[in-house]
This record gives C-alpha cells, sequence and structure tokens, in this order.
C-alpha cells in the first residue's frame, strides 16, 4: 500500500511540476512573439532547466559524475526560480485584469504590447535573477545567532552550560565537503562544551556524503561533554539506518527514542523523527521514553519537527531544541510554516519548557535562502543558583 502511496504522490508532484512549467512557459511564449531566434533560444533553454533535476536524479541512480552532478545543480536554481517566476506571471495576469476593468485602459495599451511584453520578459528575469544570486550568497554565509537561557534547577558544581545547535546541514551534492568543514570550523571556534545536531545532518541519498568522506570532517567536532545527534525526516528517506552507521563512525553518538545522562548533571533526551512511522519503525511516546529519568535534573530534549509541542510541556522538558521549518527558506514560504508549525523559527515558553527551532545551517532543493538567514545556534545556559558548590 505504501509502495502505491508513493507512486500516487510522486505523479501528482510530476503533474503540478509539468503544470506550472507550462504555466510560466506560455507566457515567456508570448511575450517573444515576433522575436525569431531569440524565440527559439527561450524553448531550448526552458527544456534543458525544466528537465534537468529529475533527469539529473535518474542519471545519478545509475551512474554519478559530473553529468548528473551538473544537471541537479541547474535544476536545484531552477526550483527556487520556479517559484519567483509563478508569482510574478501570476503577479502580470492580475495586472492585466485589474486594467481591463478600467474603461478605455485596454485600449490604449494595445499598440504598445508587444514592447510592454518583453520589457516584461526582460524585467522578470532579470529581478529573478538576482533574487536568486542574493539567496545563493545568503545560503552560503551562516550567522552565529547567540541565544541566552535560564533552567530553573540547581546544578551542584555546574553554573552554566555553552550548548552548540546545529540543524538541517543537509550533507550532499549541494552542502558538500567543504560546506561542512566551514560550519565544523566554526562551530569548534565557538568552543562550546556540548554540540547538539537536530536531525537532517545527511541528505536523501548518502551516496555524495560517502564519496567526498565526509564522517572524517565531521568527526573534527569537538566538545568537552560530547556531540550528539537525532534523526531527522531526511536521514529516513535517505534510510535511516545506514545514514545513523555513517553519522556514529564520525564518532557521534545519536540518539534514538532515548536518553543519556551526562556527568551527572543533565539529560538529553532524543526522540525518532515522525518519519520513521512511515518506514515500519515504531515512534515512542515521549513519556515512555523518558521512564526513569529523574526531573530534579536538567532535561534537554532533541526532536527534529516542531509539532505537538505540548507533549514536552506535559512531561516537564527543561529545553526542547528543534529545526526542520527552515522558517521557509524562500519567501514567502515562511508564511505557510508560521501558519503550519506553532514555532516558525526562534524562541518560544509554554509554562516550565522552553523551545527553541532554528532556521537550520543548511538548504534543500534550491540552495538559496531568501527572507531568512542559515544559523549555529550558541545556546548560553544558566542554572537556578548552582556554583555554589
Amino acid at each position: 500500500m505504501k509502495t502505491y502511496i508513493f507512486y500516487a504522490v510522486l505523479a501528482l508532484v510530476l503533474l503540478v511540476y509539468s503544470g506550472v512549467n507550462y504555466y510560466i512557459f506560455n507566457h515567456g511564449w508570448r511575450a517573444l512573439a515576433g522575436t525569431g531566434n531569440l524565440r527559439t533560444v527561450f524553448v531550448s533553454v526552458f527544456i534543458v532547466i525544466v528537465v534537468a533535476y529529475p533527469l539529473g536524479r535518474l542519471i545519478e541512480a545509475f551512474d554519478r559524475g559530473g553529468v548528473s552532478n551538473l544537471l541537479v545543480w541547474i535544476g536545484s536554481f531552477w526550483l527556487g526560480a520556479l517559484m519567483y517566476f509563478l508569482l510574478a506571471v501570476i503577479a502580470i495576469d492580475l495586472g492585466r485584469l485589474v486594467l481591463s476593468a478600467i474603461p478605455g485602459c485596454e485600449k490604449a495599451l494595445r499598440g504598445n504590447m508587444v514592447l510592454l511584453n518583453r520589457w516584461l520578459f526582460g524585467g522578470v528575469v532579470a529581478v529573478v535573477v538576482m533574487v536568486l544570486a542574493f539567496g545563493y550568497h545568503n545560503a552560503l554565509h551562516p550567522r552565529v545567532r547567540t541565544v541566552k537561557l535560564s533552567i530553573d534547577k540547581r546544578v551542584p558544581g555546574l553554573s552554566g552550560l555553552h550548548v552548540v545547535m546545529v540543524s538541517d546541514i543537509h550533507l550532499g551534492l549541494i552542502v558538500d565537503e567543504r560546506r561542512l568543514a566551514d560550519i565544523v570550523a566554526r562551530v569548534n571556534s565557538l568552543e562550546p562544551d556540548l554540540v547538539l545536531l537536530v536531525g537532517d545532518v545527511i541528505d536523501e541519498d548518502i551516496g555524495s556524503v560517502v564519496e567526498q568522506g565526509m564522517a572524517a570532517t565531521l568527526s573534527m567536532l569537538r566538545a568537552p561533554h560530547g556531540v550528539f545527534a537525532v534523526t531527522g525526516n531526511h536521514e529516513y528517506i535517505g534510510g535511516a539506518e545506514e545514514a545513523v552507521r555513517y553519522i556514529e563512525k564520525a564518532g557521534i553518538t545519536v540518539l534514538r527514542d532515548t536518553w543519556r545522562l551526562v556527568d551527572d548533571w543533565f539529560y538529553l533526551v532524543g526522540r525518532e523523527d515522525r518519519m520513521a512511522s512511515f518506514r515500519g519503525v515504531r515512534r515512542k511516546a515521549l513519556d515512555e521514553i523518558m521512564a526513569g529519568v529523574d526531573l530534579s535534573k536538567p532535561v534537554i530534549l532533541l526532536d527534529h519537527q516542531p509539532l505537538d509541542l505540548q507533549e514536552a510541556e506535559r512531561a516537564r522538558v527543561d529545553l526542547q531544541l528543534s529545526g526542520h521549518t527552515h522558517h521557509g527558506q524562500l519567501f514567502p514560504i515562511n508564511l505557510i510554516t508560521k501558519l503550519v508549525y506553532e514555532q516558525s523559527w526562534g524562541y518560544l515558553e509554554r509554562g516550565s519548557t522552553q523551545y527553541y527551532v532554528s532556521s537550520g545551517v543548511g538548504t534543500w532543493g534550491p540552495p538559496v535562502r531568501v527572507g531568512n538567514t542559515p544559523e549555529i545556534v550558541s545556546l548560553v545556559l544558566r542554572f537556578g543558583d548552582s556554583g555554589s558548590e
């Protein structure tokens, strides 16, 4: 049954993708009426960029290399461009609808429509290219965001803790070994006590990660209290068991519906991602996972997807860390993520439980970020009135 669902969803995605591309193509074709060779170039380029991503992924499945990599890169940028071209042509159609309702306006413009359409075509292409260029530059330069929090529990011998949280790296072809090396260097430069990787460390296909030897770079993460991770939905899309083995090969402890008492000071609780249930893996209830946890000590929960936040509050978790949303990654998708998630990005407090949802450090799909910034989160935690002993 799940196989049928997968193919049904795939067919729907391809149908929508084809429809949107045709809608944009039709506008471009009409805008270039009478341009001869320019129209021919437009058709040729459009066909290449539209088929680039699915064709690249298909070739990649049989023979990963320069051709498939190039096609995936081209197609990835097109996925971002597609949304902004779609918004542009919708705006143009709405504008035309408004103008057609104004008496005499359509007649006045009729003689200039050919020139106006060409100017619109050039202007839209120029704006979309600039947006993508900005978004790509933005994606390559994550910011360090410092968040100071207090947990009202006394920890004898420990007054505070410096935690560096990184989510949604999406290692693979797009976020490659060089990008990872930069992220690792940035994290280590913060001299954290503890490093937490909150899901989607690896993108869908682990093949590129293995080929680039990224485990060696991941193993360079340093923290006296350790480096811990949890699974995200993308680990499950690509194969969670293989992904987890690879992450653990780098010396990182993956918490899968379990907890760890760190140096008898605080608890780390790691949840399996929600995608597990679609792969036949049972995701335990939080109260079941936390059986045996001493709630007099600080409890930090890692849960990739920030859904059902009341669970952590009921379980008396002190701090939940999540990612997944990318805060939309491409404006205006963040308007949708704000509706879907109680907290799409940033800090939230519910009762005695605090939450931080990261916008993530990497990208998925289009290698661009517009309307948000990638981040490495530096959490400075203070514990009660501890430190007196």
